[in-house]
């Protein structure tokens, strides 16, 4: 039989594991709160402040950086940009992933099996963006697609929709089969038994899977600065033009960085008992 550990020893366990977890809290909060601190400051105070650089302890914070940045055409056109073209991405991967994935989950395919077919949707992510950057240019080119929300659109959807159709397959195969049985001998049909039955019980998943593939979208950078020049630029690009002759500006990043942040993370507050449940689901099974 196993001895028990003294209280002493198990209380310094737990102090040093805290220490340990606070600590590494700290190193990724920290550039969140050197953007925050950074928009607050007038220019001249991001070169002179010293210490931790703390709102009212060792500056005087303003909101001059903030109503100049979003009272700019560019940021509230950047904002809009990434708004449109990751909700209506994650909308689209989720309407062409959801019935894919619930395909893959019920129903049995003779030339593939079901589990090579979903490997193959996750292979997809293994492709270094990078190496599509210029078919999907010269695609968008060809359509007269350059610069538009409508191409960003598309390639963010193409990339986002493995991620929907891995988290919905395991979904439907963790829903009980005999809930839509019952619905096909009701008559139902299997569109029926998958829009009534299926599809209500999956929703956790699919607005957690909604989320995850909205953050991607939203943070993505590569397709927007070689697709989007002008009109079509977003806000990982916009954040990315806060550099001019005179070097970074830091006052005008850390605003940008912070608009950046918030609406995900609002999103995410607003939908988090979705998520849990959602990617909860099925992870205990009587």
């Amino acid at each position: 039989m196993a001895e028990r550990l003294p209280k002493s020893r198990s209380h310094l366990g737990e102090a040093v594991s805290s220490v340990i977890a606070i600590t590494v809290a700290l190193i990724f909060i920290f550039p969140l709160y050197w953007a925050f601190s950074q928009s607050l400051r007038n220019p001249l105070d991001t070169f002179t402040v010293a210490g931790l650089g703390i709102p009212w302890i060792n500056f005087t914070p303003t909101l001059a950086n903030w109503t100049d940045q979003l009272g700019t055409p560019e940021t509230a056109m950047s904002l809009y940009n990434s708004t449109v073209i990751a909700i209506s991405a994650a909308l689209l991967a989720l309407l062409l992933g959801t019935p894919a994935a619930y395909a893959i989950a019920r129903f049995r395919f003779e030339r593939w099996k079901n589990h090579d077919i979903a490997i193959w949707f996750l292979s997809q992510r293994v492709l270094p963006p990078v190496a599509t950057v210029i078919p999907f240019y010269l695609t968008m080119r060809y359509l007269g697609l350059l610069d538009t929300k409508f191409a960003l659109v598309l390639i963010n959807a193409t990339f986002v929709l493995p991620y929907v159709v891995v988290i919905l397959r395991q979904t439907f195969l963790d829903l009980p089969v005999e809930l839509e049985e019952a619905a096909l001998i009701d008559g139902a049909g299997h569109w029926g038994a998958f829009w009534r039955i299926a599809l209500p019980l999956a929703a956790p998943s699919m607005a957690a899977a909604g989320l995850i593939i909205f953050a991607f979208t939203w943070n993505e950078f590569l397709f927007a600065v070689s697709i989007g020049s002008n009109t079509a630029i977003t806000v990982p690009v916009h954040i990315a033009g806060a550099i001019d002759t005179r070097g970074v500006q830091f006052w005008f990043m850390g605003v940008r960085a912070m608009t950046a942040i918030i609406p995900p993370v609002i999103i995410a507050l607003i939908a988090q008992r979705y998520i849990v449940r959602g990617l909860t689901l099925g992870a205990v099974r009587g």
